[in-house]
């Protein structure tokens, strides 16, 4: 196994020196591994475990690269928010805003999906994965999946204290039932970086800066909608950088264009490199801004979601108790971005679409806007009773998106 597999989520961390990213995980990658010896067998194990699954897939469905349906996995989330200062204690509002980006992200509902070029549309995927506020902790008391503690450290690094109550950190949940992120501030301008499949249990979780978590409150541009903790949760999947962090390197991921390294701040039209056909810089697994990154692939999907099969490193998550309470009354339901309540119809449509309310008031006196294909708000009206016709004869034909003002919920439809 190339040397390449030690660096499959551990090349994760980001820097915001000159408004960019940068990865500086090789620190990160040389602690973990004088803290446990056996972190590189394990993560080769793991790979050889996610190798094998993959091919007997083939074998048995005779087509190279298909992706079985699958049902959607939910993983309850813990968010640990670190804080100085009160100031710094950011609110439940930004914490709801970051799941629903993780949400969208996901499950290919985020609305600048209508960006990614033409040739690349075809290998977007809906991953299947839903992340949820955990209702229940590991004593099997009710929760709203927030743990909050201020600190007399004024900045984490990357030792990992951030994690540990006893100097100054917040200890993780079980991590074999919950996905545990910590939010707080990070030094030396570090955005966020991901324990890697196969290591710690105790170390296991994702680490977020409070200006790089959701898209209100504290955030910070270009790092202000979500996206960090998008791409840092890929890696807790099992993904790799999409270059595979070295030079025209393989990130494991067959439907992933080869590329020379990371892409920078925003690219646009096509660029080639490796002789690809083209760089895929728009993944989330690359370093652009947040407002360039707009999908994964089907091939990423396949390998995230396999580590949940049976011997895979995430396979707990499927027997967790963290939602086995209703969530506390008071707390923002952030699966509300999902499109599991609301019919539009017909779809596509040419002079009118009507929308319904399938749960009943569940809009009622929201506010919902048209988004058109390049993140414009073109329509914004108010959902009254249960259901309602909007007249979109005068839009253009091509794809739109229906997105609450609060940006919760959106779902696409086509004018023909």
């Amino acid at each position: 196994m190339r040397s390449v597999l030690c660096f499959i989520v551990l090349c994760s961390v980001a820097l915001t020196s000159w408004g960019q990213r940068e990865c500086v995980s090789n620190s990160y990658l040389l602690q973990m591994q004088q803290e446990d010896r056996r972190l590189t067998s394990l993560m080769e194990e793991q790979e050889a475990f996610l190798k094998n699954r993959i091919e007997a897939r083939k074998f048995r469905s005779g087509a190279a690269g298909q992706v079985p349906t699958s049902p959607v996995i939910r993983i309850p989330v813990v968010v640990h928010i670190l804080y100085y200062s009160p100031s710094d204690n950011i609110s439940d509002a930004q914490v709801y805003s970051q799941l629903a980006v993780l949400n969208a992200d996901f499950r290919k509902l985020n609305a600048d999906i209508s960006r990614i070029p033409l040739k690349f549309i075809p290998y977007a995927a809906d991953c299947q994965f839903e992340f949820v506020l955990a209702t229940t902790d590991p004593s099997g008391n009710p929760t709203n999946g927030i743990v909050r503690k201020q600190t007399s450290i004024q900045f984490f690094g990357l030792d990992d204290r951030i994690k540990k109550s006893a100097i100054g950190g917040s200890d993780p949940w079980d991590s074999n039932s919950y996905l545990n992120i910590w939010v707080g501030n990070l030094a030396g301008g570090v955005l966020g970086y991901s324990s890697p499949i196969g290591g710690s249990r105790a170390m296991d979780g994702v680490v977020i800066k409070s200006t790089a978590f959701g898209t209100v409150g504290h955030v910070v541009a270009p790092f202000h909608k979500g996206r960090t903790a998008t791409h840092e949760v890929g890696h807790w999947l099992g993904l790799q950088h999409i270059w595979g962090d070295t030079y025209c390197g393989d990130d494991q991921v067959g439907d992933t264009p080869p590329q020379q390294g990371a892409s920078r701040g925003c690219p646009s039209g096509d660029i080639s490199s490796c002789n690809n056909t083209g760089t895929m810089y728009m993944n989330f697994m690359d370093l652009t801004n947040d407002e360039c990154m707009q999908l994964f692939t089907m091939g990423q999907r396949e390998r995230m979601r396999t580590f949940f099969e049976d011997g895979g490193f995430r396979h707990g998550i499927l027997v967790s108790k963290g939602l086995s309470l209703p969530a506390p009354e008071g707390v923002t339901d952030t699966e509300t971005i999902l499109p599991i309540d609301i019919r539009l119809a017909p779809n596509p449509a040419r002079s009118t679409i009507t929308i319904t309310d399938l749960t009943g008031n569940g809009f009622q006196n929201k506010t919902f806007r048209i988004i058109n294909q390049y993140g414009q708000a073109i329509k914004q009206f108010r959902f009254t009773g249960t259901s309602m016709d909007i007249n979109i004869s005068q839009l253009p034909a091509g794809m739109y998106f229906l997105e609450t003002g609060d940006k919760r919920y959106n779902r696409r439809f086509i004018k023909s």
